[in-house]
């Protein structure tokens, strides 16, 4: 009786840890291949604040939005 609970509980910690690893693992890929924001959304959002952006201010909070994912 206490084997098959112990049995149980840890098959159900080793399937939420391998689950857990796989779904991280697909949405990294995800998010790698459809960025949530490009260059296009940042140019307006900058040109929204009321300044026109250089390539280069693109490029460096592009280089930051990539170091963080």
């Amino acid at each position: 009786m206490w084997g098959q609970i112990l049995w149980f509980i840890i098959g159900l910690v080793i399937g939420l840890v391998v689950g857990f690893i796989v779904a991280r693992t697909l949405m990294q890929r995800y998010l790698k291949k459809n960025p949530p924001i490009n260059e296009k959304m940042i140019e307006v959002m900058m040109s929204s604040m009321g300044r026109k952006p250089s390539k280069k201010q693109v490029n460096q909070v592009m280089q930051q939005m990539n170091k963080y994912m």
